[in-house]
């Protein structure tokens, strides 16, 4: 039977979402060795799946702890392909209901609202709030310290179970608020593969890692349910800023957060009305060398660009992401060449999708010469015995196969 209609015929809601589940899953995972071990019997495997779940038997299975620095130094837990299904499943099902809640200006793990849309809008906030840079307005932007390891588990738990109570309307509201519940809940650290050298960890800030999270708090990076749930968590901060302390430029992606205004001396008052929300309501910190305000004329750093009246650069980790890739790149092709090969279709694949990703990021901006620059001076020549470029420098693409 073929895959895309196997979960099709079924009158079984839960067994056809969890499939689905599955599907959406599976489509940036299939490398990965939980995901290979899932998909070798993946019809028995939903199957089971779906049982232990309106059984009440399905339990959470361990995470693999590890660090990784790129793009920046950070802790993962990655959880077990088929833990990843369940939080495919629940997102899927309770979306919309975070789409209706969330601010227009939150822009984490949404469609259409990632990185792009947060640059895009800060610039129009910059522009419309000092009527195209003819009148003076400030930014400020702040930061919460060592957000995802101090989400508070309860109180988040305690909001979503509200949430859901009043809002889904679906049949099983009950296994939904079940499962829910049992992931926030859980500690990570408690059930955890350790990957990697006790020194991966050494010089991670304590409060950038969950071993070192107070207790009932903190939840995973990287899990899709952390992210929106994260976002949900914050979701209270929105609504402060823009209807208790009536900021109307605002934005957030995950913890960082900037405001605008042309009255200078008000975004310095709201600052401890800011830090004090946080503490009193999410019992979470303002990072205190986070704290930005500049006139927007002179430049924004957000989101990994710095945004300038007329111009949008990309900042410094990106280049160096970019230089380091080049030449990690650079490595493979001497090897290959020195051997008197020719590159893989792995090889390849690595190459177009990594050289692709940059340059695709670096072109919604002012970026041209750059890519020019950086191409014309780090790649090896040997690589383009087998691709070429086109002239916008946008886009790799194989020569033969």
């Amino acid at each position: 039977m073929q895959l895309s209609l196997f979960y099709e015929d079924t009158d079984d809601e839960l067994l056809k979402d969890l499939f689905t589940a599955y599907f959406n899953c599976r489509k940036n995972k299939r490398n990965k060795n939980s995901s290979l071990e899932f998909e070798k019997h993946f019809e028995s495997n939903v199957f089971k799946l779906y049982d232990d779940v309106i059984t009440g038997r399905y339990k959470l299975s361990s995470s693999i702890a590890f660090v990784v620095t790129k793009p920046v130094r950070r802790e993962v837990f990655a959880a077990d392909f088929r833990d990843r299904v369940i939080h495919h499943f629940l997102i899927d099902k309770l979306n919309s209901i975070f789409e209706t809640l969330f601010h227009p200006n939150s822009f984490a793990c949404r469609v259409s609202k990632g990185t792009h849309y947060g640059i895009r809008s800060v610039r129009e906030d910059m522009e419309r709030v000092s009527d195209n840079y003819t009148k003076e307005a400030w930014l400020l932007k702040l930061d919460v310290k060592g957000f995802f390891m101090h989400i508070n588990r309860d109180i988040l738990n305690r909001r979503l179970m509200k949430l859901i109570f009043e809002n889904y309307k679906e049949k099983d509201k009950e296994l939904m608020m079940r499962l829910v519940s049992m992931i926030v809940t859980h500690d990570s650290t408690s059930l955890c593969v350790v990957k990697g050298a006790p020194s991966d960890w050494v010089g991670l800030p304590p409060d950038k890692s969950l071993f070192y999270s107070p207790e009932t708090c903190g939840i995973p990076i990287g899990n899709l349910t952390s992210q929106v749930f994260a976002n949900f968590y914050l979701h209270s901060l929105d609504m402060f800023v823009t209807q208790d302390l009536g900021i109307g430029a605002y934005g957030r992606y995950v913890d960082d957060f900037y405001m605008i205004s042309r009255d200078k001396e008000y975004l310095k008052l709201i600052i401890p009305k800011i830090k004090h929300f946080l503490r009193s309501d999410l019992c979470l910190t303002l990072h205190p060398k986070k704290i930005y305000l500049q006139e927007v004329k002179h430049g924004v750093p957000f989101l990994g660009t710095y945004i300038k009246p007329g111009r949008t650069y990309v900042g410094n980790r990106i280049k160096s992401g970019f230089y380091e890739s080049i030449q990690a790149q650079n490595i493979v092709i001497r090897a290959i060449c020195r051997n008197n090969s020719t590159p893989s279709e792995e090889n390849f694949e690595q190459f177009i999708s990594t050289m692709n990703s940059y340059l695709g990021l670096m072109r919604h901006f002012s970026t041209f010469r750059l890519r020019e620059r950086m191409l014309n001076k780090y790649l090896s020549r040997l690589w383009y015995r087998f691709v070429t470029v086109d002239q916008n420098i946008n886009k790799f693409t194989v020569k033969f196969n």
